[in-house]
Formats: structure tokens, sequence, C-alpha cells
């Protein structure tokens, strides 16, 4: 068995602590080691200090610099610019979004949990240890 620490990290870009919380939870509870920023300043100030992330998954409704500005400057640093984006909302139609972004993948929030695993595991790899599946394990 290949343990979080193993592999790299998810880097989840979220504003709200009360979701920060709950995905990382059940990130880890799947098996992924997680790094968090709050917004997408302090997501390029972890990127640009060595974090590098297996797979980005970024909230559309961010403070400070937007999705759509973390983005562009994240494509014009060759060190992180292939580290594939995930984005999601609850307010914003996330599919426009991704197009414009050049997104692997878009989710509406509350998440297709099965769905979002796929995208994680594609990306991340199936390094997940065995944990009680997805029941239960729903982001609401």
């Amino acid at each position: 068995m290949i343990h979080a620490s193993a592999q790299l990290p998810i880097l989840l870009v979220e504003n709200s602590a009360e979701v920060r919380r709950a995905m990382v939870d059940w990130l880890r509870l799947m098996g992924y080691a997680v790094v968090t920023a709050i917004s997408g300043t302090d997501a390029l100030a972890k990127l640009h200090t060595g974090s590098r992330p297996c797979l980005i998954l970024l909230d559309l409704q961010l403070p400070q610099m937007n999705s759509f500005e973390f983005r562009a400057a994240q494509l014009q640093d060759p060190r992180i610019a292939n580290v594939p984006l995930v984005v999601y909302s609850s307010l914003y139609d996330p599919r426009i979004a991704a197009q414009r972004l050049q997104a692997t993948a878009y989710f509406y929030a509350p998440f297709d949990m099965a769905a979002l695993l796929k995208v994680i595991d594609t990306h991340c790899g199936k390094r997940r240890r065995k944990g009680p599946g997805l029941h239960g394990a729903g982001l609401a």
C-alpha cells in the first residue's frame, strides 16, 4: 500500500472554511494528501514555493485574485502550467468557466462525489487506501 504522504498532494483552493474543512476531510478519507489555499494569491504562493500538486481543485468564487487571474498566472509559469485544473461552483456555471480556463473538468456544487473521485484518480493515481466508500461522504 502506498501512503498518501508518498504521492503528490491535491491543491484545494477554497475560501470557505467550512467547505474547505469538509473537502479536506473527505479527500484524506479517500487517501489523498491535500494542501489548501484560501485564494488565488495564496495558491500561487504555495505553487511558487515548491508545492507540486497532481491536481488543482479551484472554487470559482475567490477573494483577491479571481479564478481567471489565477489561471492566467499559472499558465504563464512553465513550472506549474501543466498542473491539471478542475473548477467548481455553486453560484456560477462552471461549464462555461471551464472552457475559458482550459480546465480538465468542472463540477456543480454540491458535487457528484463518484465523478469527482474518478477525475482525481485519473490525475493523481489510484493510490487511495481502502476507505468506507462514498456512502456518507457527500459534501452537501
